[in-house]
């Protein structure tokens, strides 16, 4: 198994392996090549990263053409004078347009565990994947390297809570998955449509009619029980009921209610009653928030 705490130190750790060698000082015998034919490279198969777009992918080929390319791809030898890339496929994608012939690389020793460990590090602390790819590569250590989810987290530098949230959303029917790699769908709305019998119709209506994840959440418990044949139009028509319900409610509560989630960090509700009394609803998303804010309440 793979040294974790190693790991979480990103591939600055492995590349301090490869020595400070310049690219511009004279050769010594032994010393690994700092630069390497574009063609010989070839991507990572356990990278979980599968979506290039082209926006990103055009504007970094410009700014390699006007400046090369600055931080080296990483490595491991494949055999045959070719390399798999570990970190660094966008930036090779991006030199082959913009023309170059060879770039700069580092070259580490790494086995295929250690090859999928940090390809998912470097991508998670970049924030380069989308939730669904993120989610994948979290599977992958489970199921390929039988990591627990303990063991994930300490890995990649995040609470268990958070690797199970995000593992749920693989759950999720394959359109609203989409919805969620093309950015339409944000991550915390797709957490709470996870099993739900019209996760689908939910999901689009959330698109279309902008919902946040506070009113989407209201609309999810409420269409719980809602039959598998319910269709969009059905649905929508309540929501949008229960939503004038919510507008008529008075300014002074409103604002009450942006004071106290402003305060907890959280989606606050206050349904107050005529008599004077009501009911006050704090919702959290996961065990995290539950504990900040019973700390808070203790003072």
């Amino acid at each position: 198994m793979a040294d974790h705490s190693r790991l979480g130190r990103g591939l600055a750790s492995l590349i301090g392996d490869v020595g400070d060698e310049s690219p511009t000082s004279a050769p010594e015998a032994g010393r690994k090549p700092r630069r390497a034919p574009i063609e010989s490279l070839k991507p990572n198969p356990r990278n979980p990263r599968r979506s290039f777009t082209e926006a990103e992918l055009e504007e970094l080929s410009s700014s390699i053409k006007e400046r090369g390319i600055i931080q080296p791809i990483v490595v491991r030898e494949a055999g045959d004078n070719s390399y798999e890339i570990i970190a660094g496929e966008r930036r090779w994608r991006a030199a082959q347009r913009a023309g170059l012939h060879d770039v700069p690389i580092a070259i580490v020793d790494a086995t295929d565990a250690q090859s999928l460990e940090f390809a998912i590090i470097e991508n998670v602390q970049r924030a380069d994947l989308n939730p669904i790819e993120e989610a994948s590569g979290y599977v992958a250590l489970m199921e390929q390297l039988h990591h627990t989810q303990d063991q994930v987290a300490q890995i990649v530098g995040k609470s268990r809570p958070y690797i199970a949230n995000m593992v749920r959303l693989l759950r999720l029917p394959e359109s609203v998955k989409r919805m969620v790699r093309e950015g339409k769908l944000s991550a915390g709305h797709a957490r709470l449509l996870v099993g739900h019998i019209n996760a689908e119709i939910l999901a689009s209506l959330a698109i279309d009619e902008g919902y946040s994840v506070r009113q989407l959440e209201e609309w999810v418990r409420k269409e719980e029980g809602e039959p598998g044949d319910a269709t969009m139009d059905s649905i929508a028509r309540k929501i949008r009921r229960e939503q004038e319900k919510a507008n008529a409610k008075d300014a002074d509560t409103r604002a009450l209610e942006r004071r106290v989630s402003d305060a907890l960090g959280l989606d606050v509700t206050i349904d107050h009653k005529p008599s004077g009394g009501g009911t006050l609803h704090v919702k959290y998303n996961d065990l995290d928030q539950l504990d900040a804010v019973l700390r808070k309440l203790g003072g």
